[in-house]
This record gives structure tokens, C-alpha cells and sequence, in this order.
């Protein structure tokens, strides 16, 4: 008889409560070791790579990719004894304490001790039974709001867990209009062995249209039906030059990455859903808009000699096969004015009516990446020399662009930097991360008229500004701040006096 085990999606952000599937590794039928990275889901910090605690036959995938699970839910079953059952399709695992039949056989009952349960904690509540609480923002003071399970084609609720939702949901009521010559269905093609690969919003707009997925043939990466693909099958060929069909929608502009987005041809409009980075950014960012009573401050800074400086580093050999930006030294210039100033890196205990001045510099980089903004941070910056500093933010840049920045690095931050240049802007007035005192906003770098020893000369000249927290920030303590990180610009020699 086979041996079932299920795996339950772990806690991998020290305290979140759900997570979004991203893209299955393994589908039923497939054979997985121990170790062997079987999943990759989504948290409110970032991406994460599961591994298979089990080795094994995959018996059943329970979640689709793009459903939102929560934490301690299964997602999939395996099969830990696959020869006692050769010759067999392995049997659905039953409900907690439940039997059902399928065919002459019953499936037996999941045993109590596998229940739902705190993953970790012998004993621990099923999920929900607990405040859900977002790393580094404390407890929600609301409960949170799920989305409401996708119906099946009986018009029941769907199961947590089950894969009903993902491809026998009924059509949406609402369908995208197609022009009267279209052929809604698609010619039947041989059948596909595994899944369907396909992003939610294009399984969405199939479902929408009619299309049957597992009849099309994909034109994506590693064999994914795109939107392209799902469009092509309900739309007649028509040529560039020809105008648009009476009715027919056709957006203008298209975003970026158009395959993440829902398309409506009705309103010509794309809409995606609020998810994880995203979601947890745009409530941090409410949370200490409201709270924390900001004040900025701007500073104009020639960096002429940082600049030149930059230049002759990189040629060293303690900068060979690392990249030494100017986002690097600025920094260096902030790391040794919070030694100057150690109470701009501190933070305000609410709840024990205290300031609380971190003895320590976690400094967090603001990185623009594909799912949205992230600051993950740099433990310990004020130990690292200038080359180990350049090539941590390097790494910390490249890991959060690539989704793989794991949720330690997301918490503890002390201070950050957000550096506008990049694009070209010359400064704003950034929103604090929750719980920081300060955040240095960089510039971009430019050619200007200067005034330099007497005589008007072309310089390179950048604006900083920083925004602080007035409850823990006077004007004077965040005027010596930004004056004593633009000196250092200004004149690099200051930092071997401050060092």
C-alpha cells in the first residue's frame, strides 16, 4: 500500500501567514529526492525556493500556481513507498479525520497528529488561530482580508487546496466581446502529458474567451501559452495595415511586462492584482506616512573629488573584479556621519515610551526590482571596509533583481539609502521605512557651474536630501547629519580625520 506524506507550506518569513504559489517544479507522476527544489512561492519579502522534505513519487499537486496559500495548508503529496503500489494511480489524500471512497477501495483518514498545526511548534494552532504579524511592522490591527475561493463548476466552493479551481471553474459571467468573425473554439490537438504551462492572468483570459489551453500551441519559454497565443486562437488574422475591426479593442499603450497583467478589451484597461511586495510595501509606507511626522532637508554638494576618486580606486587591486560606484562612497560618507551623529539611527518604542539608538548600522539600499520596490539591507555595515561595502551592495542589488533576496535580509534595517540618480532624478523627499529615524535620498550626478576656489568652473555637482523623524530628529541633529555626509563628498581626505 502506498505511503502518503504531505508537505505543508512552511513559515520562510518569520512570521508571515500566506504565500503565493509561483512556478511548480514537479507534477504528479514525478519521482523527487530529498532536497530536491519542487516549488517556488512568493512571500510579502520575496522569492523562495522550496526544497522536498520527502523523497518519493509526486501524488498530488493541492495548490495551482497563482493561488494564495496559507502557511501550514498542504500543497503537495508524495508517495514515500511508491513500489507497494506499482501498477496504481496513487490515491487523493482524504480530509483531516475523514473517509471517502473512490471506487471499491477507501481512502484511509489523514491521522489527527498530521492536522493543521503551527509549523516548527509541536502542538502550535492551525493557521488563523494566530495575530498574523508582518516582520519589522508589528501585529495588523485589522483582520486580514482573503479573496474569495474560485467556484467550481457545480457552483460549491472549491476546497482549499484542491486543483478544481485552477481548471474546471465555471466561465466568468462577464466575457470579452470578439469580433463576429472570430471562431470561439480552437481545432483539438493530441493530448498533452504534465500541466498546462501558463501565468493566472492568461489562464483568466483563457477561461474568459472559451479557450481550451491543453488545445494550444505555446510559443513561450520552456513551453508556456502565452496571451499571444490565447488571443491568436479566438481573433482573425489581420494585417498591420488593415484598421481595426468596428468594436474591437486594441490597447495604445502596453505596459512592460504585458504577459503579468489582465487585459478587459471592454474598458481597454489592464489590471493586476495587489500582491505580496507590493501589498506589504504599500502599507508600510501608509503606516509611516501617518505616523512618523516627517521633515526633509536638501543639500546641493559638488563631488568633483569623489568622483575623481572613484575613477582612481577602480583601477587598484583592491577593486579588481569589483564595481566601484559612487553609491558606494556616499555610503562610506553616511556610515561615518552616523558615527558622528549616533542618534540619527535610532528608533521610537511606541508602546514603552522610549528611543531606543541602535549601537549598530543595518543599512538598507532601496532596489527597484521586477515585483516592485525592496530594501533589503547590509548587517553590520559600519565594519566593512570600503571594497567589502561595494561588493555587498553589489551582491544585495543583483540578489533583489534576480527575487532570490532571502527574508533575513529584509528585516532589522537601521538606516537607509534610496538613490534616485540612477534615473536621472536630481532628488525628492523619501517616505521612511517603518521603525528607521532617517533615510538619505542620492541624486543624480551632473555638470554644472560652480563656483570653485574663486572662479566659475564646470563641476560635477548632486543634490542630497534627507527625510528624518521629527520625533526622534531635531532640525539640528538632521542638518549635521546630511552637512557632515556631503563634507566627506565633498572632500574624501575628511573621511581619513574621521575614520
Amino acid at each position: 500500500m502506498a505511503e502518503l506524506k504531505q508537505f505543508r507550506l512552511p513559515d520562510v518569513g518569520e512570521g508571515l501567514t500566506e504565500a503565493e504559489i509561483l512556478t511548480w517544479h514537479v507534477k504528479p507522476g514525478d519521482s523527487v529526492k530529498v532536497n530536491q527544489i519542487i516549488v517556488e512561492i512568493e512571500t510579502a519579502k520575496s522569492a523562495v525556493e522550496l526544497p522536498s522534505p520527502f523523497e518519493g513519487v509526486v501524488a498530488e499537486v493541492h495548490a495551482p500556481e497563482g493561488q494564495l496559500v496559507d502557511v501550514g495548508a498542504p500543497i503537495i503529496t508524495i508517495d514515500v513507498a511508491p513500489g507497494a503500489a506499482a501498477g496504481s494511480a496513487a490515491p487523493p489524500v482524504a480530509a483531516v479525520g475523514s473517509e471517502r471512497s473512490t471506487g471499491d477501495d477507501l481512502v484511509p483518514p489523514i491521522p489527527p497528529d498530521e492536522a493543521p498545526s503551527e509549523p516548527g511548534i509541536e502542538g502550535g494552532p492551525a493557521p488563523g488561530a494566530r495575530t498574523p504579524v508582518l516582520v519589522g511592522y508589528g501585529p495588523r490591527t485589522t483582520e486580514a482580508k482573503r479573496r474569495p475561493r474560485k467556484l467550481a463548476a457545480t457552483g460549491e466552493a472549491a476546497p482549499v487546496g484542491s486543483t478544481a479551481a485552477a481548471g474546471t471553474a465555471a466561465p466568468a459571467a462577464r466575457a470579452i466581446p470578439t469580433p463576429a468573425a472570430a471562431a470561439p473554439a480552437v481545432s483539438a490537438q493530441a493530448d498533452r502529458t504534465g500541466p498546462v504551462l501558463a501565468k493566472p492572468p492568461v489562464r483568466k483570459l483563457a477561461k474568459d474567451l472559451g479557450v481550451d489551453l491543453g488545445a494550444l500551441t505555446p510559443t513561450g519559454p520552456s513551453g508556456t501559452v502565452t496571451r499571444q497565443d490565447v488571443e491568436a486562437a479566438v481573433a482573425p488574422e489581420v494585417s498591420p495595415e488593415a484598421p481595426p475591426a468596428r468594436g474591437e479593442a486594441r490597447p495604445t499603450f502596453v505596459p512592460t511586462m504585458a504577459e503579468a497583467y489582465e487585459f478587459d478589451a471592454v474598458s481597454r484597461e489592464y489590471r493586476y492584482p495587489i500582491r505580496s511586495v507590493r501589498r506589504t510595501t504599500a502599507a508600510a509606507m501608509v503606516q509611516s506616512a501617518f505616523t512618523a511626522p516627517h521633515v526633509t532637508e536638501f543639500m546641493t554638494v559638488d563631488v568633483t573629488r569623489t568622483m575623481q576618486l572613484v575613477e582612481r580606486l577602480s583601477a587598484t587591486r583592491d577593486f579588481a573584479g569589483i564595481k566601484l560606484s559612487p553609491l558606494a562612497v556616499v555610503a562610506k560618507a553616511l556610515l561615518l556621519a552616523v558615527r558622528r551623529n549616533p542618534d540619527i539611527n535610532a528608533t521610537w518604542d511606541d508602546e514603552r515610551q522610549e528611543i531606543v539608538v541602535k549601537g549598530y548600522v543595518n543599512l538598507g539600499i532601496a532596489a527597484a526590482t521586477p515585483r516592485g520596490l525592496m530594501v533589503p539591507n547590509i548587517k553590520d555595515a559600519q565594519l566593512l571596509t570600503l571594497p567589502a561595502l561595494a561588493q555587498a551592495i553589489n551582491t544585495l542589488a543583483t540578489t533583489a533583481r534576480g527575487g532570490k533576496t532571502p527574508p533575513s535580509d529584509m528585516t532589522s534595517g537601521t538606516i537607509t539609502i534610496t538613490n534616485v540618480g540612477v534615473f536621472g532624478v536630481d532628488t525628492g523627499t523619501p517616505i521612511l521605512n517603518p521603525g528607521e529615524a532617517a533615510i538619505l535620498c542620492f541624486g543624480a550626478i551632473r555638470d554644472m557651474p560652480w563656483v570653485h576656489e574663486g572662479e566659475i568652473a564646470v563641476r560635477k555637482v548632486t543634490t542630497l536630501s534627507v527625510s528624518f523623524d521629527h520625533r526622534l530628529v531635531d532640525g539640528q541633529l538632521g542638518s549635521r547629519f546630511i552637512a557632515d555626509i556631503a563634507a566627506v563628498l565633498e572632500n574624501p581626505d575628511t573621511a581619513l580625520v574621521w575614520s
